[in-house]
């Protein structure tokens, strides 16, 4: 099974090892037909620490790393 992979921006670095990523997504809404903007943030595995907030990433699903961590970053 491919794994997902998604685009956010690091928002939080506080963590050890463990970076927030928030995603944003664009759709249309189906009853107005006006594009909304959506956001969520995904707890994400960063081993090396070298992403800090404002970083553009790419991120890649992966088994589970703790509890909320099933995500870990992509090296551009």
């Amino acid at each position: 099974m491919p794994k997902r992979i998604l685009k956010g921006v690091v928002v939080s670095d506080k963590a050890d090892k463990t970076i927030t990523v928030s995603v944003e997504r664009r759709f249309t809404d189906p009853l107005f037909k006006k594009t909304v903007r959506s956001s969520k943030k995904y707890m994400t595995h960063d081993e090396s620490n070298k992403f800090k907030i404002g970083d553009l990433v790419q991120i890649r699903e992966c088994k589970p790393l703790s509890k909320s961590k099933t995500w870990e970053v992509i090296d551009e």
